[in-house]
């Protein structure tokens, strides 16, 4: 098994004034050549955008885009014209394909929102693009893994055109499980949202994460009552 942690101070950080954002691997103005990607992992980006400010219209291409809010809700738009607002316990994915333009702003013009924006290398290019989001119960991920988007067409997920699983998870003190990994070969990147967790004698804290290779399961203890993200992805990229 390899491990390598990411303490949360290490991430890079960009104020925009209306936009504060942490990113986890190189993106915009942030360049650590050590911090790319992993595997099929792209981006993950912990935003917070100020009342009634947002991104405005702009173009993406071969790319599974996972949007999850942790605060408030995202209003989204896009050239398909589809208009949709996101709220908490909502998750969107967004197969960008042969290309798509959007815009997300916060729906509120009052309350900030604070949300994760991840990119995933897609399995294959040139797909038609597509979008879909979901609600879904936090009441189903308590002391137990939620999985919200997986490669499966199922009414349970969401579906990513890559071999890819995002589990949520709510913890309580001292509660454990054990993360088996759906396909031989892929890795596991853990984002603590809140809380305390050791994963594999790692500690981790509030926006720490862990990358981990070379293992067919993960054991996972909250410390304290947390609350954490599990992306599987693929480590070889087509």
């Amino acid at each position: 098994m390899k491990k390598l942690v990411h303490k949360a101070g290490s991430r890079g950080f960009a104020n925009h004034g209306w936009l504060e954002s942490a990113h986890t691997f190189s993106f915009a103005n942030y360049y650590n050549p050590e911090r790319i990607h992993f595997g099929a992992l792209r981006v993950l980006n912990d935003d917070t955008v100020q009342a009634g400010m947002g991104f405005g219209a702009h173009p993406h291409d071969n790319m599974e885009i996972v949007s999850i809010p942790l605060e408030g809700a995202l209003e989204h738009k896009d050239n398909t014209g589809r208009h949709k607002i996101i709220n908490s316990n909502d998750v969107q994915i967004m197969s960008a394909g042969t290309g798509i333009v959007h815009s997300e702003y916060n729906a509120s013009k009052t309350a900030p929102v604070k949300f994760l924006q991840i990119w995933v290398f897609p399995k294959s290019k040139g797909i038609q693009p597509r979008y879909d989001q979901k609600t879904f119960d936090p009441a189903d991920r308590r002391n137990k893994l939620q999985t919200v988007v997986s490669p499966d067409e199922s009414p349970e997920t969401l579906q990513i055109h890559q071999d890819a699983w995002f589990s949520l998870g709510n913890f309580d003190a001292g509660q454990s499980v054990n993360y088996k990994l759906n396909k031989k070969g892929n890795g596991v990147y853990l984002f603590v949202l809140n809380g305390s967790v050791e994963v594999e004698g790692e500690k981790l804290d509030t926006r720490d994460a862990i990358a981990i290779e070379d293992a067919d399961q993960v054991d996972i203890k909250a410390n304290e009552d947390s609350n954490y993200l599990v992306m599987e992805v693929p480590m070889l990229l087509n």
